[in-house]
């Protein structure tokens, strides 16, 4: 066994055991963590936070900069969906097929 094969093993359990970890720390204790009503309230809103921090830039900018053109199928097509169906449904999942769809609608009709 060579020297980088025992930094990959070394890797491997450190890995592991930092999950294990992480991921039983809330099963060690014998009762529940009390949470404050407003971290409560702050975990309720914590997947629409991640999903909007990962769509966004790809909404309004491209290769690290923002997009200066209207003349893009992103914007009208977050847009239509924001507007035009999430405010008007209230389902994320169909916002995004939406969006998704007005898209490529922009792009193989209009060229954009």
């Amino acid at each position: 066994m060579d020297e980088r094969s025992v930094y990959v093993w070394v890797a491997i359990a450190g890995l592991a055991v930092v999950s294990v970890v992480t991921r039983g720390f809330f099963l060690i204790p014998s009762r529940p963590w009390p949470l404050p009503p407003w971290l409560r309230d702050a975990l309720k809103v914590a997947p629409l936070a991640a999903l909007v921090a990962v769509v966004a830039p790809e909404i309004f900018m491209t290769q690290g900069e923002v997009i200066a053109t209207w003349q893009d199928a992103r914007w009208p097509a977050a847009l239509v969906a924001t507007a035009a169906y999430y405010l008007w449904r209230r389902d994320i999942l169909f916002t995004i097929v939406i969006g998704m769809a007005v898209m490529l609608c922009l792009r193989l009709g209009v060229g954009w």
